[in-house]
């Protein structure tokens, strides 16, 4: 079987993620051609002409005993231990693959997947979360008058940056801007600058969570108001503070210093009601952070985004909160929620469950037409050897063939490693994927787990392209028990 060079390939999932963020996401039927002519392409070649040649019902559809054939190989890596798996076609949603694809199994970050379905279905594609400076003058004084108290009260944005500087594009927030906006406002003089974390609510870490995530630069505590995710300085690696809303307050007074407002003592604590807005700041878009969070895997902002979705859905903004909303926002868009139960919406907690097949069914959901504001769930996917947590794999000999054509979340916690998310075989047909080892991260378990992928990118499954191999039986075959096909739409820790 031949294939295309793999620029043509990184070029056709390129073409994939432009048509998705264009809103080109409905299959559209080519011209038939008569088998044989010009037109046809020989058995066995690749063919990327289309840009979204996955979901081309003239595309070969993969065989299910072909891709068993392929998979019960790399599956049986002895450092995968006993993994969980699901392949699903991506525009008819036939199971193709399934081994305990129903079974609860601990996610690590691939929930993320979960976390953006929610997020993006749930809140306004325009919402921002917005980082506000309140002001209460001294007892007897005017609105502008000095000496008196400013609260900085967090709305949820991780990405709030003490950077004077550009951070990012579409930039991020920054506190400059914001005690220049104070400055502006006639305030020279404060009393104190207290930091307002108080939107959030709850415990600041998770049941499940290890007790060296904050020390080991995984995560922040959970505060509606921090500044660089926690982080000592803009960019820095390393330990998070354990006090984010004393960190912000405090970077927020250095801000202050520097556009001219003296600043008394610094605190923490509840905005008084009396207190008027005098400044703001705005994070960029939920699309926009979904998408940095898959990207990246950044886990708080997948705990931020799932407060998000617990206030909007009139829950507590609580690990308990956002659990409870993503999973219901999940249901609501038809993707089945079965025996999940989630302690946080980043994955880090190892109390976490939730089946291959619901993560599948939402990657499903976000390909079909149904749910356009879906489609940053699939831009925001690393990219093999490309971008984000995959971009340093895929580079070995074994797996190299798959770089560019793998797009797909990570995930890992000393009980699991996974990886879920899409690539397009060797005859053109886009393929969903879940698998989950249940074992610890290490270097030997991620490449195995990418030749899992290689192997399916690499496969012509078709009847017409493979050399079928006589199943293994059990649940690797599609139709076996427990293979479900997906609900369709109508028709480092945690990395």
């Amino acid at each position: 079987m031949t294939t295309v060079p793999l620029a043509a390939r990184t070029g056709g999932l390129t073409a994939l993620a432009g048509a998705l963020l264009a809103g080109s996401l409905s299959p559209t039927p080519g011209p038939t051609a008569t088998p044989g002519s010009p037109a046809s392409p020989s058995p066995g070649t690749r063919v990327e002409a289309s840009a979204l040649p996955g979901l081309d019902p003239d595309a070969p559809q993969a065989d299910s005993a072909a891709v068993t054939a392929r998979l019960t190989g790399p599956l049986a890596d002895p450092v995968l231990g006993n993994p969980a798996a699901l392949v699903v076609d991506a525009l008819t949603g036939q199971v193709l693959f399934a081994q305990r694809s129903t079974e609860p199994t601990a996610p690590a970050s691939t929930i993320k997947i979960a976390t953006a379905t929610a997020a993006l279905t749930t809140l306004a594609p325009d919402k921002r979360l917005v980082t506000r400076a309140v002001y209460l003058p001294p007892a007897g004084g005017s609105a502008a008058s000095q000496g008196g108290t400013l609260w900085l009260v967090g709305g949820g944005d991780p990405t709030l940056t003490a950077s004077t500087e550009p951070v990012g594009y579409p930039p991020a927030a920054r506190l400059s801007d914001l005690a220049k906006q104070v400055h502006d406002a006639g305030i020279t003089s404060v009393a104190a600058v207290i930091g307002d974390g108080t939107a959030y609510e709850g415990p600041a870490q998770a049941a499940g969570w290890r007790d060296g995530y904050v020390t080991d630069g995984n995560v922040t505590p959970v505060s509606a108001l921090e500044v660089d995710a926690g982080r000592r300085a803009p960019g820095a690696a390393g330990a998070r503070t354990a006090t984010p809303d004393a960190a912000a307050a405090g970077a927020f007074a250095s801000a202050l210093r520097t556009a001219g407002v003296s600043v008394g003592t610094v605190a923490t604590g509840r905005a008084d009601a009396g207190a008027q807005e005098i400044a703001s700041v705005q994070s960029p878009t939920i699309p926009v952070l979904v998408e940095r969070m898959l990207t990246d895997s950044d886990n708080d902002l997948a705990e931020s985004l799932g407060r998000q979705v617990a206030i909007a859905r009139g829950l507590p903004a609580t690990f308990a909160g956002a659990s409870a909303g993503v999973l219901a926002a999940l249901r609501d868009a038809g993707i089945p929620t079965d025996g999940a139960s989630l302690q946080d919406t980043s994955g880090l907690s190892i109390e976490d469950r939730i089946a291959p097949a619901t993560l599948v069914a939402a990657l499903r959901t976000a390909v079909m037409p149904g749910h356009p504001a879906l489609r940053t769930v699939l831009s925001g996917l690393p990219v093999a050897g490309f971008t984000g947590t995959l971009g340093d794999r895929y580079s070995a000999g074994d797996t190299s063939a798959a770089a560019g054509v793998v797009r797909a979340k990570t995930g890992s916690l000393r009980i699991v490693t996974s990886l879920a998310g899409m690539v397009t075989d060797a005859d053109g047909r886009l393929l969903l994927f879940g698998l989950f080892a249940p074992v610890e991260e290490q270097g030997l378990t991620k490449m195995a787990l990418d030749r899992v992928a290689t192997a399916l990118a690499s496969c012509g499954c078709s009847a017409t392209t493979s050399t079928n191999v006589p199943s293994t039986g059990g649940e690797g075959a599609a139709g076996a028990s427990g293979a479900q096909t997906p609900a369709q739409p109508s028709a480092s820790a945690g990395r």
